[in-house]
Parts: structure tokens; sequence; C-alpha cells
């Protein structure tokens, strides 16, 4: 198992273990810390493998050295010395927020224009996984942000993505308006399959916002715009394991316009919810198709940042107190469920079935569900150190099966 963000120590039990921003461990028990330490300089926020090759790792975040060696934001890295592999590019001139192996590439997005010297796909690029040159699989041009009156500044950027289980499919969520030319904001799936890939059809007026704003005097349509403070808002996704759904993890806070208060929450904005992965209805007479929610569970106005499923249940990782809290905004409404941390919700109606809480801290920046359990890793913001009822458990900890 391999791990990263920013840190400068690792305590397991009552050892502590010097590690920058990236450490391995084993994934079963006693769970060793491993003495990989490619002493990165700076944040690490993604970490990939190409197929089944596990001899190297593909990093990315904001960083300019790792073990000793200039880079800018993306290197490959030995998995046993922690040694740079200089033969693969390794400089963007931003941050890489997000890393993929995927379909034989290493599918890269951020903040950068540029990376490994090529200007052609910014945002988000195609990388040969030996050379790190852009190998066009992706030609997206991607661009726009998703701007309204008001809005903070908020600029075009691929922020996560979500491989299907089948991994011809993948969910790309960022900053920006147009998408292999057509219009998309919020999120859009890529086709893999197609060579070069392909944005696919599948997209929502719940968070294009083609169905026009939401405002409090005005109850139609879908609020797709969320308060100014947070106009980019879903940031994370995750799959069902048929492929037939996917979940989105939303922050937002609240829908813009509307008063911070007790009265119903409708929208994205601070909430978890359920889609169909395939369109329906389908394009027909000249006119796209697209896809409507099958259930939203609204936090009350907290922040969700990450997203797994396995067939039971979806769960969701924010710092978030409350689920099924449709009914107000940062105070418990009628019917609400303390659910600090993060939660567990039936896919068929989104109720809470899993309630294991969290310390909240920021928040839990991303899941894992593998055959042992479910793996969640957050931070230990104001002390925070609880997870599953056990303290001292801040950072990774793993919930095991069975979870219920």
């Amino acid at each position: 198992m391999y791990a990263v963000g920013t840190f400068t120590t690792i305590q397991k039990g009552t050892t502590t273990y010097t590690r920058d921003n990236a450490f391995s461990f084993s994934a079963t028990a006693p769970y060793t810390v491993s003495a990989w330490n490619p002493n990165v300089n700076g944040v690490v926020t993604s970490i990939a493998f190409n197929g089944t090759n596990c001899a190297d790792a593909y990093i990315g975040g904001l960083f300019s050295s790792v073990d000793g060696t200039t880079v800018k934001n993306i290197a490959e890295v030995d998995t046993v010395a922690g040694a740079v592999v200089t033969a693969f590019g390794h400089s963007a001139n931003g941050q890489v927020s997000t890393l993929l192996g995927a379909a034989g590439h290493i599918l890269v997005g951020g903040y950068y224009t540029s990376i490994n010297n090529s200007t052609a796909d910014p945002y988000m690029t195609s990388l040969n996984p030996v050379t790190g040159k852009d190998d066009r699989f992706l030609q997206l041009n991607i661009s726009g942000n998703y701007n309204f009156s008001g809005a903070s500044t908020n600029p075009t950027r691929v922020y996560n993505q979500a491989l299907s289980h089948g991994g011809t499919l993948d969910l790309v969520m960022g900053d920006f308006t147009t998408a292999g030319g057509l219009p998309r904001q919020q999120i859009f799936m890529l086709n893999l399959a197609t060579t070069p890939a392909t944005v696919t059809g599948w997209t929502s007026p719940e968070w294009d916002g083609s169905q026009g704003e939401l405002s409090s005097s005005d109850p139609t349509g879908y609020p797709y715009q969320c308060a100014t403070v947070e106009p980019f808002y879903i940031q994370a996704a995750a799959w069902s394991p048929d492929d037939s759904t996917i979940y989105l993890g939303d922050t937002g806070y609240h829908p813009n316009g509307f008063p911070v208060g007790e009265t119903a929450r409708t929208g994205l904005c601070d909430a978890m919810a359920s889609f169909p992965a395939t369109v329906n209805p389908p394009a027909q007479n000249g006119q796209p198709g697209y896809v409507l929610h099958n259930w939203v569970n609204y936090t009350g106005c907290d922040s969700l940042y990450s997203a797994a499923a396995d067939a039971s249940t979806a769960y969701f990782g924010g710092h978030e107190r409350w689920a099924s809290n449709p009914d107000d905004c940062d105070e418990a409404g009628p019917g609400a469920i303390s659910a600090p941390g993060m939660v567990g919700l039936s896919p068929a109606d989104g109720s809470v079935t899993f309630n294991p809480t969290r310390a909240r801290g920021l928040g839990a920046d991303d899941m894992l569900v593998t055959s042992a359990g479910l793996w969640i890793a957050s931070d230990n913001q104001n002390g925070g150190s609880e997870c599953g009822g056990v303290s001292s458990l801040a950072g990774l900890c793993l919930l095991p099966y069975p979870a219920q």
C-alpha cells in the first residue's frame, strides 16, 4: 500500500518514522512500514501505477525535489530505492492534482498549461509511461472556468479522476466549461476504448446548468450554482461494482442565492448523490441525452471530499456533521442523523446504513475499497484522531469487513 500527502513523520504504535510526503506499508497485518522514502520536498496529491508494474510509481503534486533530484510537480519514482527514473519527463509548470494509469497511458490532470515540454493538452494530458511525453491519446482542449456573478476566483483545472471497474470509462472532475468540444461543467465521462479517448454523452442539467439558475424565489429548474465561495463543487466520484451507478460527493455550501438557515436544501451543494451511468433518455431528434439523480442525501451545508462503493454501501467522507439533513444549514434539521466525518448509504435509496463515525478534521480526502475492507485517508487537523470508534488512527485507518 502506498500513501501520499503532506507530512514529515509516520507513527505506527510507539514507533515514529521520518517520511516526507510519501511512504509505503504492508496492506496486511501487522502493516509494517517499509524503508521506501523518496523524500519529496512538497505536497504529493496523487500516486499511480502503470498496469501491473509496481517497480515504479508516478507521483504528482506541488514539489521541486525527489530523493535529491530536481523535478517539477511530477516524477516517476523507483518503489525500492526511492530514486527518480530520469528517463520519464518530470516537469509541469503548475500543480499536478491527479494521476491515473489506464489503457497503457498515464493520464494526468491539474492546473498546469505545459507538461514535459508540451503545451498541446493543457490541464489534462496522456503521457507515455516510459518517456513521459504527450502521446496525444487525450486531445480534449479543456478550457473555461465555472463562473457566475460574485463567484470567487476559480482557475481552470482538472481536479480528480475515477476509473470504472471495467477500465474503459474515466470520470474527470474539475473547473472547466468545455471538454472534447462539448459543453461540460464540474464533471465529464471519457471513453478510453477509443483512440483518441472521447468525451461521452453522459451529462446532466443538474451540474451543467442547461436548465437555468434556480433562486430562492424561483423554485423551478435545477440549482446548478452553489455559493459564490465554492463555485466548483463535484470533488469525488465512485463507481458501483457493476459500473451501472455513479456516486458523487460534493462541496458547495448551499445553492447560490439561498439563505443560510432553516430552509429546504435543493440541488447538489454539500450533498451525496447517485446517478445512473447510462444516459436516459438517450439523444434523439437532434437533442442531447442526459441523466438525472436517483437520490440525493444532504449533509446540511458540510463538505464531502471522497467517495467509494461496494455492492452493499456507498461511502462518503469529508468534514460533515450530519446526513439526511435536507431542511437546515449548519444546524441539525428535522430527522437529521449525526454522522461525523464519514457515512455509508444504501445504494437503493440513499438512506444511512453504516455510521462508524470519524474525527472530522479538515476532511476525509480519499477512500479505497479492498477485499480487506474500507481504507480512509484523512488528516489530524484540530487534534482529530478517531476513526470507527478507535482513537489514534488519524491519517490512515482501515474498517475491516464485515464493516456492518
